[in-house]
């Protein structure tokens, strides 16, 4: 088997297993933290954020989610360095906020995040495209926003049941949601240009 063959299947291996600890991070921590040091949890994180950033794609649109990488890396670190599960319950609110922070800045400093990805699909986007893209970006800006609030009223609650419920199962159909309403209303405005 030649070696490109065999290093992009195993790219494609720890991609997929990065992903999956990323979306299931609170059920993770939900039934780990009691059996295992939260320094422990945080440094096998790091390490995958790691492996992440070191075969990451280099494209233009991926730099803002790129930059996360790091920064994410550094606060699993602080967490490790200080050895305190309810850090690494707060995870999920600093990563919204950091979503919150690239879609709200590529507002300020266009083009938007979602303009930047429909035009990979379209690079000849219409004015009326732009602005819809702007619209949604603002949705999404606010989504972050509110779901960084609710993630931190569960922590807050001190009920880690109701946290790992909400960051692992709720939050995430309210995305989906989302996703869902915004395809079915960017098909309509698709249609009108």
């Amino acid at each position: 088997m030649p070696k490109c063959f065999q290093y992009r299947w195993l790219r494609l291996g720890l991609n997929a297993l990065i992903a999956a600890a990323t979306v299931s991070y609170p059920f993770l921590i939900w039934f780990s933290l009691d059996f295992v040091q939260p320094r422990v949890l945080a440094l096998l994180l790091a390490g995958l954020f790691w492996l992440r950033f070191l075969l990451r794609e280099s494209q233009a649109s991926n730099q803002g989610l790129m930059l996360m990488i790091p920064v994410s890396i550094l606060l699993l670190l602080a967490i490790a360095w200080s050895n305190r599960g309810e850090w690494l319950l707060a995870y999920p609110v600093l990563v919204s906020l950091a979503f919150f922070a690239l879609f709200f800045s590529s507002l300020l400093y266009p083009p938007t995040m979602i303009e930047r990805l429909a035009r990979l699909e379209d690079p000849d986007l219409p004015p009326k495209g732009v602005a819809y893209t702007r619209k949604v970006t603002q949705v999404w800006s606010v989504f972050f926003l509110c779901n960084a609030a609710v993630s931190l009223a569960t922590i807050l609650y001190g009920d880690r049941w109701l946290w790992g419920f909400y960051n692992g199962f709720v939050s995430y159909i309210l995305m989906g949601l989302l996703m869902a309403a915004e395809m079915a209303v960017r098909r309509k405005v698709r249609a009108s240009y």
